[in-house]
């Protein structure tokens, strides 16, 4: 290496030393402005799995009762299907048989595959339906499928599939929105904008629980039209239907069964196990399996079933699968219990084998052969032979490969969420006419703000950033989070108080020496505040996968688990800062003025609504309605500002008018 060579390496070397060296003096300077002494990262979700452990409790103290007898048991029974009702809402009323389509048929060995198009609630779903050759009226089983992009062409359900149609057994196969020839986020030639299924299910998911309904919901509503259907084939015996799904499906099959009193037997595979130990163990998985409110409502994943007992159930295992087999032995012993107490403690069963996630070759067999136990009365064992498959291309409906250009009128998700948005303008309008203390308590229940509770506050201390002094302090309100927040008192007396808050948090903030001291010298003291999930309490990257665009994705779900909402949460805090400046003899009374950018803005659209001390609200880079959430679901970072079921009440300019429009002041905001 020539001399000249040398120096240019060693000096980008010591560039990119210098670099590292700035972000670690700037990182550790930071710290300096920490205000709670311990790790308050996991603050907010040690708090928010301590909500959901209490909910959990209280729902094991039910289910023990409902082990005292019979009729305690049946109650219990009655209970979840009720629950679940009030968690999925009023299916869409769908009159008569579907509109169904055939465009094409596979002939085969013994069976043959119609490739239909059926139609639910203004859009259109795919799916095969595997017919043996037969003479007479056969059971039938609907097979729901997992996240594998193929859906029903996924080699392992088409194996599912004919092993059940050699076996005497009508299957009809759906694909699941988001998949095979379903994804609703496209571009004009019907290519999808997301990364893959689980993506495109949670940002449909967010945008559906602004309209108090969910994903989950919509692939429900989807499988029981394709039931409506199902029952009228001359060749299907209504009264012997059953549902088997993996994956993604599983969790369709458990929810199918507290909704469905037309299907018999279920089969989920790869997925029951306990909610409870999942959000707390993996965290929420995507947004086909979350719905906001579960927890609230103490239902866990075997409620769902158990709402269908004494039907029969088979829960298919991998003992090395990632879903917790610790949840699987749990919510099998506890159908156990309960089927027991019912009279019919035969009626489930638990099938492990030894591998992981995934419907495979023993569980296909195993599963054939219970249902042929449950509907034909034969327990021969099933063994699978060797299979003839098919592409995807040859099982595909579409001659397009995806619905979304195959049909020019096609309604999408997306497309049904802004037609309900519209629709909803004059449940807005209304909500929005009533009195105001009724307004504001509606919207307190709304969010679930906290306004009662014991205020407290502890001293943590002094920092000094140049000039600036500033004054730690830890605000606890009881059952919350602790807020930790900054005050810098101007040297003159102080005319009003400037509060910021946002995405970034207060460190970031402090370190604004010029912001800072213009404040001070205009005769305004300033604090710096964290509302839970910035700043010091802002939860770890590692926790959350980015497939779901969403930072806070974690602790936002497991919040919407709850029935609770980080939006509602946020608010409780500034309430409570704003409760703690009346204790402070140099702030009392003044005139406030608050900053507030990102989700954390609508927390302060909300503050200013219950505290008229808030003169002005200046916000930054926040949404200005949740329309842009319907419209930009792709965009990151959506998921914070969701309120399940807010748009049959107020939007976003309705609660800037109601707060006071005089108040509030834009700055940039999102595009």
């Amino acid at each position: 290496m020539s001399l000249s060579v040398r120096r240019k390496y060693l000096i980008v070397c010591l560039w990119i030393a210098g670099i590292f060296m700035l972000l670690y003096v700037r990182a550790n300077a930071q710290k300096q402005y920490n205000v709670l002494d311990w790790k308050p990262e996991y603050s907010l979700n040690s708090f928010l799995l301590q909500q959901m452990h209490a909910q959990y409790d209280a729902r094991k103290i039910n289910f023990n009762k409902a082990l005292a007898s019979r009729n305690a048991a049946q109650q219990y029974v009655a209970d979840c299907r009720r629950k679940a009702q009030i968690l999925f809402g009023e299916r869409p009323d769908q009159k008569g048989i579907p509109e169904v389509k055939l465009t094409g048929t596979i002939r085969a060995a013994g069976y043959r595959i119609e490739k239909l198009l059926y139609k639910n609630n203004g859009h259109h779903v795919t799916a095969n339906l595997y017919l043996p050759s037969a003479d007479r009226k056969l059971p039938a089983v609907v097979l729901l499928c997992g996240h594998e992009d193929a859906a029903k062409a996924t080699p392992s359900y088409q194996q599912t599939a004919i092993l059940f149609a050699k076996n005497g057994f009508v299957v009809f196969v759906i694909d699941p929105l988001s998949q095979s020839e379903r994804y609703q986020l496209t571009d004009q030639s019907g290519k999808p904008l997301t990364r893959g299924g689980t993506t495109e299910h949670t940002l449909l998911n967010q945008a559906a629980n602004l309209l108090g309904t969910s994903m989950p919901a919509d692939e429900l509503w989807d499988n029981m039209r394709g039931i409506d259907y199902l029952v009228t084939r001359k060749e299907v015996d209504s009264t012997r239907i059953g549902c088997i799904g993996n994956s993604g499906g599983g969790i369709q099959t458990i929810y199918l069964a507290a909704m469905d009193k037309r299907v018999k037997a279920f089969a989920p595979c790869s997925y029951l196990a306990s909610r409870e130990r999942t959000l707390e163990l993996t965290g929420p998985a995507d947004g086909c399996a979350q719905v906001p409110g579960e927890g609230r409502l103490q239902l866990e994943m075997n409620d769902f079933l158990l709402a269908a007992a004494p039907n029969p159930m088979l829960i298919l295992a991998g003992r090395f699968d990632f879903i917790d087999y610790r949840g699987v032995e749990d919510a099998f012993h506890e159908q156990k219990q309960l089927y027991r107490v019912l009279g019919y403690p035969n009626n489930t069963t638990l099938f492990t084998y030894d591998d992981g996630h995934g419907i495979s070759k023993p569980k296909r067999e195993f599963a054939v052969t219970w249902f042929r136990k449950q509907f034909y009365k034969d327990t021969t064992q099933v063994r699978e032979p060797e299979l003839q498959l098919y592409t995807p291309q040859e099982l595909q409906v579409t001659t397009t490969g995806q619905l979304n250009s195959f049909l020019q009128n096609e309604e999408t998700l997306p497309q049904r969420n802004l037609r309900l948005f519209e629709s909803g303008e004059e449940k807005r309008k209304h909500f929005t006419s009533l009195p105001d203390n009724d307004l504001k308590n509606a919207i307190a229940k709304l969010l679930g703000i906290n306004t009662a509770g014991k205020l407290t506050a502890e001293s943590k201390g002094i920092i000094k950033n140049g000039n600036i002094t500033y004054y730690k302090w830890i605000v606890r309100k009881d059952g919350e989070i602790p807020l930790p927040l900054m005050i810098a008192y101007p040297d003159v007396k102080a005319t009003k108080l400037t509060i910021y808050t946002g995405t970034l948090g207060k460190n970031r903030l402090a370190d604004s020496v010029s912001l800072i001291n213009e404040q001070l010298r205009s005769g305004s003291a300033v604090i710096l505040c964290d509302v839970r999930g910035t700043g010091e309490t802002a939860d770890k990257a590692e926790f959350n996968d980015p497939k779901y665009y969403n930072k806070d994705y974690r602790n936002v779900m497991l919040a919407l688990h709850t029935g609770a909402t980080l939006t509602g949460q946020r608010t409780t805090d500034l309430l409570s800062l704003i409760d703690f400046v009346k204790t402070d003899p140099v702030l009392v009374n003044l005139p406030i003025e608050m900053h507030a950018d990102g989700a954390p803005a609508l927390a302060a659209l909300h503050a200013l609504l219950f505290r008229k001390e808030i003169s002005a609200l200046y916000t930054d880079d926040r949404i200005r309605s949740f329309r842009d959430i319907l419209e930009r679901s792709t965009e990151q970072d959506w998921y914070a500002y969701v309120i399940p079921g807010i748009l049959d009440y107020y939007d976003i300019p309705d609660l800037v008018k109601i707060a006071g429009m005089e108040k509030v002041h834009n700055t940039k905001g999102r595009k």
